[in-house]
This record gives C-alpha cells, sequence and structure tokens, in this order.
C-alpha cells in the first residue's frame, strides 16, 4: 500500500497527514498524539473514525497541524482521517456518514466591523 495524503480543515486549523500501513502511532509535529494532545477528549476525537471503522492499530499516521486552536486543530484532523479511510475503502464511507464524519463544518470566525466593537456588537446609540 502506498501513502495516503489528504487535507482537514476546521475553523483556522489545518490538518496534512499521511497514512501508511503500521502500527498505529500517530505523530502530531514529530510528537506523540498523548503528549500533543494531553486532554482524554481530544485523543478520543481524533480516534473516532479509526475506532468506529476498526483500523485503529493498522495504520501509522504522520501528522502536520497548523492554524487554530487544540479542538479545532483535533477536529481537522478527524476529518482528514476520515478523508484517507474513506480513500483507502469506499465502503466505510456510509459508517462515516451516520456519524458525522463526513461533512466539513463551514463555521469560522465573524470578521470584525469598522466602527464597532466586535462583529456584531454596537456602541451604546445616543438619541440627543
Amino acid at each position: 500500500m502506498e501513502v495516503v495524503n489528504t487535507l482537514g480543515r476546521r475553523k483556522s486549523a489545518v490538518a496534512r497527514i499521511y497514512l501508511s500501513e503500521g502500527k498505529g502511532n500517530v505523530t502530531i509535529n514529530k510528537r506523540d498524539l498523548k503528549e500533543y494532545f494531553p486532554n482524554g477528549t481530544l485523543q478520543y476525537i481524533v480516534m473516532q473514525p479509526l475506532n468506529l471503522v476498526g483500523v485503529a492499530d493498522q495504520y501509522d499516521i504522520k501528522v502536520n497541524l497548523d492554524g487554530g486552536g487544540i479542538k479545532g486543530q483535533a477536529e481537522a484532523l478527524r476529518l482528514a482521517i476520515t478523508r484517507a479511510l474513506m480513500e483507502i475503502d469506499p465502503e466505510s464511507r456510509t459508517i462515516l456518514k451516520q456519524a458525522g464524519f463526513v461533512t466539513r463544518d463551514p463555521r469560522e470566525v465573524e470578521r470584525k466591523k469598522p466602527g464597532q466593537p466586535k462583529a456584531r456588537k454596537r456602541f451604546q446609540f445616543s438619541k440627543r
């Protein structure tokens, strides 16, 4: 099997992954998964598609993560892993789609407008 290269995005986080056959090692920016995401919830989010399909110990994943916060990075990585699994085995798409991992979350931060303190907040209006 050759290396599968996919991309996942969430908010301003971008995850580029290289998935190959191996023992289940996940390396993120040259660090181990448990070291990069010390929070168990974020580790669970990252491993969800692998555990759902049942191939958590069959592939090694090398990840380049950039931008955003840790939650956005974890969800971007989940999307990238999902896309890689669908590329390897197209039949796994139905399981992953039902779990809601295939859809990219389009929500982004709204920009701040001039003359306002924040994106939607306005300064107090004075009639007189």
